[in-house]
Order: structure tokens, then sequence, then C-alpha cells
């Protein structure tokens, strides 16, 4: 397996090579000041360490979600990848904006580029998976179960003859437990039998998704791009109120093709140009066993600078803003700790900034 990612289609458009270029050189500096944030050691309470997301606990029923620059996948840390973290918390705090007429969401503020303070709530253990298309190729893809015979998936009952990738007659929600209990689809009458939500609830949450989903693909498609899937969650607060959480349409939520060559591709049987981050895992399966070696080999650089400008280029795509990079003296955990300092001041003493 090569060192180097293969052209993407997002360099075809001459302006967005220029843009590549000079970013690529604020991403090597950062690289070379050893900048990606792999990890986090704030002042506050109770760090949670998720796959990406380090968490805090703040006075008064708030959170302090920190997205870091951990890339994973095999359930392991390939790589920290610069400006990533970033990315990831300005989107969605783009996409939460947009949609707080449709369903509100757990968002108090965002003072800090890689940080959002949220409202604290009972997560409900379900992620509301909404799909568009059939496709995928993990074992709880719909196009999986369905390419194995399978015709009824989470309780919905799909026609023969669908082919890989292609336009689903409308918009599905197709819900799987959360990591913790199982990642496994799931009919929704099941999860309401086994309470892993009420039946109300589920309602709610699943009107409110497939509402969400509609207006994402709507704004991708004035971008170029297609909305393909992706992943909701939703929590309650302690007066009852179901709120909107974690992530909305991140290019780690969310599966996104470039619509220009859509149906050409579909049409020849390929696979749809889209923003691509299995490169840098095909490297990992290449160059070792990801599942079973202790240790890991250091990823190419190469590659980790390809990553970085993908993130960076699918935000200024979906967002219509040009990516602020950030200084890199201070590092920007430097940043965070002071910027979570006063946030959790704030927090104390009930000044915090909405």
């Amino acid at each position: 397996m090569t060192d180097t990612a293969t052209k993407s289609w997002l360099d075809n458009d001459p302006e967005r090579v220029a843009r590549k270029a000079e970013c690529l050189k604020v991403i090597d500096a950062g690289i070379e000041a050893n900048c990606a944030m792999a990890a986090t050691d704030l002042p506050c309470e109770g760090r949670i360490q998720g796959k990406v997301r380090d968490i805090y606990t703040l006075p008064n029923e708030h959170l302090l979600l920190v997205a870091t620059d951990r890339q994973s996948a095999f359930d392991r840390i390939l790589a920290a990848v610069p400006f990533k973290g970033q990315v990831l918390n300005l989107t969605s705090a783009w996409w939460f904006e947009k949609t707080k007429h449709i369903v509100p969401n757990a968002v108090k503020s965002v003072l800090d580029p890689n940080f959002t303070v949220a409202s604290k709530v009972e997560v409900f253990p379900v992620e509301f998976v909404v799909r568009g298309y059939i496709t995928g190729s993990t074992d709880t893809s719909l196009w999986t179960h369905y390419n194995k015979g399978v015709r009824t998936y989470c309780g919905i009952d799909f026609p023969d003859g669908l082919k890989k990738n292609q336009k689903l007659e409308k918009n599905v929600v197709t819900p799987t437990t959360k990591a913790e209990y199982g990642d496994a689809p799931m009919a929704p009458a099941d999860m309401i039998k086994e309470n892993y939500i009420s039946q109300a609830d589920y309602d709610y949450c699943a009107e409110k998704a497939l509402a969400v989903f509609k207006l994402g693909q709507e704004e991708a498609a004035k971008k170029g791009l297609i909305l393909v899937d992706t992943k909701y969650e939703f929590g309650k607060t302690s007066d009852g109120q179901i709120l909107l959480i974690d992530e909305v349409h991140t290019p780690d939520s969310s599966r996104f093709w470039a619509a220009a060559t859509f149906e050409e591709k579909l049409a020849a049987g390929e696979e749809p140009e889209n923003f691509d981050k299995e490169f840098l895992r095909l490297w990992f399966k290449a160059n070792c066993d990801p599942y079973k070696d202790e240790k890991l080999p250091e990823a190419p650089k190469e590659l980790v600078r390809e990553l970085s400008w993908r993130y960076v280029c699918i935000y200024e795509l979906l967002t219509g803003n040009k990516f602020d990079f950030p200084a890199l003296d201070p590092k920007p955990h430097d940043r965070i700790v002071t910027n979570a300092k006063t946030v959790q001041q704030q927090a104390a003493d009930g000044t915090l900034k909405v």
C-alpha cells in the first residue's frame, strides 16, 4: 500500500487545487510543530474519552465537549490529524445553528474553535441512522444485509431489485443501539419493547431526525454534494425537554458523495466520488494487523497531511466559510486550557455566554 493517497475528486477544480496548496503550507507547519491534539488535559472535572471527543463536567448541569484530532478505526487510534477537531466542532456548530428551528439542541456556546459548551442531558441509548440511499460495507450497513437477501431491515420492508448506491424511494430511519449496548440495528418496535426508549420519545426523535436530514440534503445539494446517510443522537434534560446532541452532518458522522458524477458512476456500476478517509485505514491493514498488533506503526506524513486537507476542504464546501487556521504558538491545546478555565468560571457563577 502506497504512502501517498490517490488523487481525489476534490482535486478536480483549479480554484480548489490552489486553495489546497495554500492550506498544505499551514498543515505542514502544524505537523512540524506537532500541534495535532491526540488527547486533552484540562483543569475540569470528570474527563470521559470518546473516539474523538473528550467530555468534561462543568458546574450547573453543563458539559464541555472538546473535539480532538484523533483519527480512529479498528477501535484503535491511528493518528492525530492537524485541525480535524476544529473542523468537526465548527461544522457541527454551523449545522446546529441551521437546524435549531426544527429541533432544539444542547449547544449553549462555542467559545473556542475546538470545544462546545452543552447542556447536560440523559442520552437515549439509540442512534437514529437516517438513510437516503442503499449503500455501505460494514456488518451493520443496509446494503450488506440487503445483498445477503434480507428484505426487512429495522422493521422496514425493502423491495427486490435494488442496486447498490441507488436512491431509496424515501428517506428512512434505521436505528441502532449505541456502541455500549452492542451497536446493533433494531426495529423500533423491539427497541420500545426492550425499554431502550419510549414510543413517544422514539416517534419525536425519528420525526426530527428525518426533518434535519431533509434540510441537510437540501443544503448539501446547493454545494454540489449528496448527503447520503448520517446518524443523530438525542437526549432529555432534567425537565423533560428532548434535545439534539453530539454532532450534526460532520464528515465523521455522515457520508457525502459528489452530485455531478453520481448518475454516471451509478450507471457504470462504479462507486460514487466521495469524501474518502479509507486510504488511511487501508494503509494500516496493508502494513500491520490493526486488530492484533500491540503497537501500530506511525501513519505516513503524506497521508496525514492529505487527510487534514480533505477535512478542511469538506468544511469549506459545506459551510461556504473559509477555514480559519489557528495560531500554532501557543499550541491549540494551550489555548483550549486557557479558554476552558474561563468557561468553567462562567458556568460556576452563572455568567456563561450563550
